[in-house]
This record gives C-alpha cells, structure tokens and sequence, in this order.
C-alpha cells in the first residue's frame, strides 16, 4: 500500500499544541500507533521503526530537521508494515482534517498604515461572486 507521506509541519503544529486539543488528542494516538509493536503486543526489548524519531522529536518539537526524520521513518515503516501502513494513513486524513478546522476557523488581522487609500476591500472566506463598482 502506498501511503501519503506525513508533512514535517503537521507534525510540528500537531506536537506543539498549537492545533488546540484536538491536535493534541491526534498527536497522542500517532504515538500509540508508533510504539504499537507489528504482533500487537507492547513493550517489547527492541524498539519498532519510528520510535527513537519519535522520542527525539518529542524533546524537541519546533526542530523541523527531527520532524523530518520522524515522517521519514513513518514511511519507512509503512513499506514495512502494511497494517501500519492503513493506520497511518487513516490517521495522517484525521490530523489533517484536525489542520484544517483549526485554520479555517482562525481569525485574521489585517491593518492598512501610512496614507491615504480610496479604496480598500477585507474579505475572508468568498463564496459567489463580488461586484466591486
């Protein structure tokens, strides 16, 4: 199965909280999926594809470099696992559609300084068409 790889910055935006607490709930269930061992049990004395990026990124989530490694060993471990491969792309729709929401809903700043305008327009989320005449 092919999966889509998971983006350095949803990671990022995922760890750090900044997606509120539905991001934080998605960043905790790509933690379980990771550390999920491939038999289904857990805790295991050898560690499953992933796991070291992803405790290395933890201690550091606003590095993108070690955001990186860890999407980098998520596809890996996709090729790997095809039953990690399933979750993982069942939860990379969520988080973003988590992304999303969170966007989509955010509140905008827009300021105009210095002169005179005649003519200024704010718009957010068009839908139809604008008549400006």
């Amino acid at each position: 199965m092919l999966v889509e790889p998971v983006a350095a910055e949803l990671l990022m935006a995922l760890a750090s909280g900044a997606l509120g607490a539905a991001g934080q709930s998605a960043w905790e269930r790509l933690r379980g999926l990771v550390v999920r061992r491939p038999d289904g049990r857990s805790g295991s004395a050898n560690p499953v594809v992933g796991e070291g990026e992803l405790t290395a990124f933890g201690g550091a989530v606003g590095d993108e470099e070690r955001a990186r490694r860890l999407a980098d060993a998520l596809a890996l471990r996709a090729t790997q696992d095809p039953a990690f491969a399933q979750a993982l792309a069942t939860w990379r729709q969520e988080a973003e559609a988590v992304r999303d929401a969170h966007v989509s809903a955010g509140d905008q700043h827009q300021e105009i300084s210095g002169g005179t305008q005649t003519h200024v327009v704010f718009l957010r989320d068009v839908n139809g068409n604008i008549n400006i005449g």
